[in-house]
């Protein structure tokens, strides 16, 4: 990806392809959407409008649409105009990859030319159910149905298809088989469920499964760790992570510059200021070499390198939201601005990922190489 510049409207933030009407109506409208949550069904439409939900989509020789660098970078700039659509989007990519692998013929190339025009929005829905909200989801004896529930499945409210991890018919422990389900039928979303203060039109939902149909199981048991597609996976989050601080650093500077309209900066601001766009330069950095990786080795795994991805990247996200708030103060706060958003949303989101135990597997790797 290339280096971002601080600051940056949603015209300046667009991708090599002209998105930079799409990506204004999308930040437009994100505010509304925060105040009165609901599927982003207009900024859905306008990306599938733009050619965005099918970039990804392989031709007939599994060729892929864009290189990795362009996909990612579209990516952190929808999720800088919103970081709801931008959540629902990664989960796209990361389902649109995996059919292209995984999916068998014709349904492959049905459906992979349905998302290439547009018509078909994916997800991918992983997490189980917590005590008291259900049994987890698992697939009928015959496999041609799931039943059961899972947890923050975003876009919810508007896919049309989910990749789901389901267990097996018996509930027998064992790594989850991944279900490519539609969601025409036998899905009830539980719209109460989320209430969080961040990624509010994410509808990040619970769902309940009753007879719900499979297109097709994908790979064997565990499938969904495969690399190298788990760990771009991965790096998605962490571009999607990229974006919503930029909204953030772009904020933030908006702000501390109309403090100082009429004076020179003072040295704490500007202090706080140069922390924003160093963590911004650092996340560029480790996302410019992922994407330059990617591309030239598109059949090697990230694993590992995307651990310590993540953590930079969410470490440099963390320092963005606290030089920020220094610098700032609680006017924007108090007046849910756009920083503010950006603040719930990253907040929330950093916390469904859990990277000590990965990163406490590379440390030990680390140390074994020298024992």
């Amino acid at each position: 990806m290339r280096a971002s510049t601080p600051n940056r409207s949603p015209k300046e933030r667009a991708p090599a392809r002209d998105l930079s009407k799409t990506l204004e109506g999308i930040a437009a409208g994100a505010a509304a959407r925060d105040a009165a949550p609901a599927f982003p069904e207009r900024p859905v439409r306008d990306l599938a409008s733009a050619g965005v939900l099918g970039m990804t989509a392989p031709g007939p020789e599994k060729d892929r649409g864009v290189p990795f660098e362009e996909e990612w970078r579209v990516l952190r700039a929808v999720a800088g105009a919103d970081g709801s659509v931008g959540r629902i989007l990664d989960g796209h990519f990361n389902a649109v990859e995996r059919l292209s692998v995984l999916a068998p013929e014709p349904l492959r190339s049905a459906e992979l030319g349905a998302v290439a025009a547009g018509r078909l929005r994916l997800g991918v829905w992983g997490a189980d159910p917590i005590p008291g909200e259900g049994e987890p989801a698992r697939l009928s004896g015959d496999g041609g149905s799931i039943s059961g529930v899972k947890t923050f499945c975003s876009g919810s409210t508007g896919l049309d298809r989910a990749l789901v991890l389901v267990r097996r018919p018996d509930g027998t422990p064992g790594p989850p088989t991944v279900a490519y389900v539609d969601l025409a039928e036998g899905v009830e979303v539980d719209t109460g469920w989320f209430r969080g203060p961040g990624m509010r039109s994410s509808e990040s939902h619970r769902v309940v499964f009753d007879g719900a149909p499979v297109l097709a199981v994908l790979g064997g048991p565990g499938e969904l760790l495969s690399e190298p597609y788990f760990s771009r996976d991965a790096v998605r989050t962490a571009v999607t992570w990229a974006g919503i601080a930029d909204l953030a650093v772009g904020s933030a500077l908006d702000v501390l510059a109309a403090k100082s309209a009429n004076r020179e900066p003072d040295d704490l601001v500007s202090l706080a200021a140069g922390r924003l766009v160093t963590a911004q330069g650092t996340i560029d950095r480790w996302l410019d070499f992922a994407a330059a990786r990617a591309d030239a080795y598109p059949e090697a795994s990230l694993s590992g390198f995307s651990t310590q991805l993540r953590v930079a990247v969410a470490s440099g996200c963390r320092t963005i939201l606290d030089e920020s708030a220094r610098g700032v103060g609680s006017h924007p706060f108090a007046t849910a601005g756009p920083l503010d958003r950006a603040k719930r949303d990253l907040e929330l989101f950093l916390l469904q990922h859990r990277l000590e135990p990965a990163l406490a597997r590379r440390g030990r790797e680390a140390i074994g190489g020298r024992l």
